[in-house]
Order: structure tokens, then C-alpha cells, then sequence
């Protein structure tokens, strides 16, 4: 027996401070708030998308338990989880970020074929932006190492 069809793949990840995340996932990369758990930014959880990207976000603590600061072990194990998201353009996508003060590295084709460009979100996940290169590097297959950008 077959299993039945999958459509669509929405991740969801933790975070620490809403307002922070939206002003990046929202503000800055453009994802359009579907639906959230309340009005505003200081919501607990919220459905984003953009074009064919989904990701949703929810707060690691309700608002009256939140610790002054984030946990550095926890945002540290983030750097174990990566959002790739396809890019046509990966060169604009680094102009862009660039331009709007977000750290990162130069794109770079890596052997199996693909345009990487690496980004951190404010919570420390990784973010790899990426395409098809059409200058394919020669050698063999392997997946990227971690990233410390």
C-alpha cells in the first residue's frame, strides 16, 4: 500500500522573543502573517508564508515565565536545526541582506551542485538560502558542514 499524499511541509520552531522574530521573519524577509494566536506582535504563536515558503513560530515560554535572557546552551543547539529555503536568486538574496545589515558570508556553489547563501535568525537557526548553480563545481558529494556565521 502506498502512503497517502504529502503536499506541504510547515516547520515549526521555538522562540524567544516574538516582536524579534516577526521584525525578521516579517519585516525583513517579507513572510505574510496566515494566522497567529492573537492580535499583535506579543502573540505566542504565529503561521507565516511567502510565496511557497510555510514556518510557523511559537514562544518557548508564556509571558509570565520568560527569563530575562535566552538560555545560551538552547540558542546555541539551534545552530543543529537548518530552514532551506529556494532562492532563485541567491546573489540578490545576499545584496539584500546585505544591505539590511544581516551577517552572513558570501554565497558559495558547493561540490553537489548547489548556491548557498548561510544566515542566522535571531533565535540562532540556521537559514540556508540556496538554488541550482549553473557553474557546478567538480568533485564529491557532500553535505555542507555546520555553518558559524
Amino acid at each position: 500500500m502506498k502512503p497517502p499524499e504529502l503536499r506541504e511541509l510547515c516547520p515549526l520552531i521555538q522562540v524567544f522573543d516574538m516582536p524579534v522574530s516577526l521584525a525578521f521573519y516579517r519585516d525583513i524577509l517579507g513572510f505574510e502573517i496566515v494566522q497567529q494566536s492573537s492580535p499583535g506582535d506579543n502573540c505566542d504563536w504565529v503561521w507565516l508564508k511567502r510565496d511557497a515558503a510555510e514556518l510557523m513560530l511559537n514562544t518557548m515560554f508564556e509571558s509570565d515565565s520568560r527569563p530575562a535572557y535566552p538560555d545560551e546552551v538552547r540558542y546555541k543547539n539551534h545552530g543543529d536545526t537548518g530552514l532551506f529555503i529556494g532562492t532563485p536568486n541567491v546573489d540578490a538574496m545576499y545584496e539584500f541582506l546585505t544591505h539590511r545589515l544581516i551577517a552572513s558570508e558570501p554565497p558559495v556553489v558547493r561540490p553537489y551542485g548547489m548556491k548557498q547563501l548561510y544566515v542566522k535568525d535571531p533565535d540562532g537557526y540556521v537559514i540556508c538560502f540556496q538554488w541550482t548553480a549553473a557553474d557546478r563545481v567538480a568533485g564529491p558529494v557532500s553535505p555542507p558542514g555546520p555553518h558559524t556565521t
